[in-house]
């Protein structure tokens, strides 16, 4: 059986976990040909790893300052507002907001920032005249738990040609971006945040049925893995926002899957709901259940459509039972006309952030996770195959109620 060495390659299924003040938080990446000779990897990690062989794991505790780069303070300084680039996209005024990430390139007159830079900064004060940015790592000041799972080795056969990977780099690029800044809540909710291209009522654009996956097979199995950690048998369970399939597992025997949608022709072409509703949350925040009635809800990737979120979750906290869970997946695509502006304006991982907030806002939740799914190979039969390699990534946010 092939070991890890200086000369061989590995997929390496890679997870980093840390804490915030109130959250918890897991990035999963899966890399692939993972190169000891070439590729950079902290040095504790390569050394971990060798000798290692498939189905073997190693778990390291990272100080802040190894996985990413240390806070550094003069990573953070004041500007003037004038050098904020309202006017950075043509689509819209872009106005700086506490908490908020934003490309560095939208800063003017700054020594060794320019307009093509589109690494983020994160903006940490606002008054009429200054801006307080911070330009470190939001995980710079973080411990990381690290966990490695070997998943295959292999001779390499040549090092002509390639690329170093850096895959710390590549792990780290967002996470860390779902947190609060100093436990502040991140001001995602100025402007017209809830407002959509098309804002005619919902029921006309959902009214024709989309027998269609908005997600790609491994993706789907992704979001199942996360609702089987939660769901057991005789549940009875709400899918939120739900269609034509509840992306429950397979296994599962709940006692009760209600399915509230928009379209009923999609709602009755599931065959794992016991019950369908269709209603517009949209229309109506209010949930036509009873209180204290399900043992958990789940919304796969539909939150971003929603223009009331804080009270539909609150509603979902009063339709749950005392300990029950409310799970949220989604990805990185939607229906332009129909998503809410601020979800087009966030970073996948500050999209996390905002369904924290919505979970926090509501003050009906506890125990609050986030979870990400990046990396994985897309399936060959897919139809945007080879054109995109990666499957689609998963996002999650959970809560439990008080």
């Amino acid at each position: 059986m092939n070991r890890i060495h200086e000369d061989a390659t590995a997929d390496i299924h890679f997870e980093i976990r840390w804490d915030g003040e109130e959250t918890s938080h897991t990035e999963v990446y899966e890399s692939y040909n993972v190169n000891f000779w070439r590729d950079c990897l902290p040095e504790s990690l390569g050394t971990g790893l060798e000798g290692k062989k498939a189905g073997d794991v190693i778990e390291i505790d990272f100080d802040p300052g190894i996985v990413v780069s240390r806070y550094d303070p003069k990573g953070a300084f004041d500007v003037r507002r004038a050098q904020f680039n309202s006017r950075f996209t043509s689509e819209r005024n872009t106005e700086p907001r506490m908490g908020r990430f934003y490309p560095k390139g939208i800063l003017k007159g700054i020594a060794g920032i320019f307009s093509q830079n589109l690494h983020p900064f994160r903006c940490v004060g606002v008054d009429s005249g200054h801006l307080s940015v911070d330009v470190n790592h939001p995980l710079s000041e973080k411990a990381i738990r690290l966990r490695a799972l070997v998943k295959d080795v292999s001779e390499k056969r040549s090092d002509r040609g390639g690329i170093c990977h850096h895959w710390m780099e590549l792990i780290s690029d967002g996470p860390g971006m779902q947190t609060r800044w100093e436990n502040q809540p991140t001001d995602f909710f100025s402007d017209t945040p809830f407002k959509r291209d098309d804002e005619h009522p919902d029921h006309g654009f959902y009214a024709r049925p989309r027998l269609v996956q908005h997600l790609d097979s491994t993706a789907m199995d992704i979001v199942s893995g996360i609702y089987g950690r939660f769901l057991t048998d005789g549940m009875q369970v709400l899918d939120l926002m739900g269609s034509w399939t509840s992306h429950i597992p397979q296994r599962l025997n709940l006692k009760k899957l209600t399915g509230l949608g928009l379209n009923r022709r999609e709602l009755e072409k599931n065959p794992r709901l016991t019950d369908r509703m269709v209603h517009d949350l949209n229309q109506t925040p209010n949930l036509p259940f009873e209180t204290d009635t399900y043992d958990a809800v789940i919304c796969t990737v539909s939150i971003e459509y929603l223009i009331h979120p804080v009270a539909v979750f609150k509603e979902v906290a009063r339709v749950l039972r005392p300990g029950g869970r409310f799970v949220v997946t989604f990805s990185n695509r939607w229906f332009p006309s129909k998503v809410i502006n601020v979800w087009k304006e966030l970073h996948d991982f500050e999209r996390m952030g905002l369904v924290l907030e919505y979970f926090q806002k509501s003050g009906k939740f506890r125990n609050l996770k986030t979870y990400s799914m990046r990396g994985l190979l897309r399936p060959p039969q897919d139809k945007y195959f080879p054109e995109q390699r990666l499957s689609d990534p998963v996002f999650a946010v959970w809560g439990q109620k008080f």
